[in-house]
């Protein structure tokens, strides 16, 4: 049943944060700045706000830049300061990553953070930056000795359907043990796909649609949180049963146009 299935919503400000609550199926909002870069560290006035828009799970990404996760120390230093403003403002769980130039996991400052959050008895989500290591299950076994609650991850490729045999690896494998949260490339027309694939039972989606001020911008659309959690109704049935090809094809909408 759908009170089973966890969504999270991605959002880059906060229109897309009022948007998300409005929904009372959603389950936790991402807050960042910049989604256009996949997603940076909000401003503390955005959070701020965000904090007192919602009373739903509210997840603020630190992350300083775009590119890849490989920080110095003053980045590193930068990256706690902001984690600390927002877990003592009133956030529920930050989302971070940090790798070696070697593409593994940077257990000292996953540690550092980890233990940083969980001070504060708050969740530590590790990003997708872990689809960039070489080995997923080695990086996953990292993850869990660190005691990260919870990985953002689309399977090691660039959506979610394309790494969804890796996923539910990880599901199978690790789920008892830490949350995978597929994320990447997720729609109303393929969510039900995804979950029979994976086996999971959480969703992260950002639920876009583009718009215009003198260029494009992407900002979450209710329409396409309505969609998804239309389909999520019609295809779990009380005995569980998924949706065949032939009904979810059923759902799609064919003026969509960010398939």
């Amino acid at each position: 049943m759908l009170d089973e299935i966890k969504i999270e919503i991605c959002a880059g400000g906060i229109e897309d944060v009022l948007t998300a609550s409005a929904f009372s199926e959603v389950d936790r909002i991402e807050l960042n700045s910049a989604l256009e870069c996949g997603g940076l560290t909000p401003s503390l006035s955005a959070f701020t706000q965000a904090r007192k828009a919602t009373d739903k799970k509210l997840l603020c990404m630190v992350r300083p830049r775009s590119a890849g996760f490989v920080y110095t120390e003053a980045e590193k230093e930068v990256m706690i300061e902001d984690a600390c403003y927002f877990l003592e403002h009133g956030a529920d769980g930050i989302v971070f990553g940090f790798l070696k130039k070697d593409d593994t996991i940077d257990v000292r400052a996953v540690r550092n953070m980890c233990e940083l959050i969980h001070s504060y008895g708050k969740e530590a989500v590790f990003h997708k930056a872990f689809d960039l290591t070489a080995n997923l299950s080695e990086s996953c076994q990292t993850l869990i000795s660190l005691k990260i609650d919870r990985i953002l991850t689309s399977g090691g490729k660039d959506t979610v359907l394309k790494g969804a045999s890796a996923l539910h690896t990880l599901i199978h494998t690790y789920g008892q043990q830490i949350e995978i949260l597929p994320g990447g490339g997720i729609t109303p027309d393929n969510i039900l796909t995804v979950l029979q694939k994976t086996g999971a039972t959480q969703f992260h989606m950002s639920a876009k649609e583009m718009k215009q001020d003198h260029g494009t911008y992407p900002a979450v659309c209710a329409d396409r949180i309505r969609r998804t959690l239309t389909a999520l109704h019609y295809g779990l049935s009380d005995n569980r049963r998924i949706l065949s090809d032939e009904d979810m094809g059923m759902l799609k909408d064919p003026f969509d146009p960010i398939r």
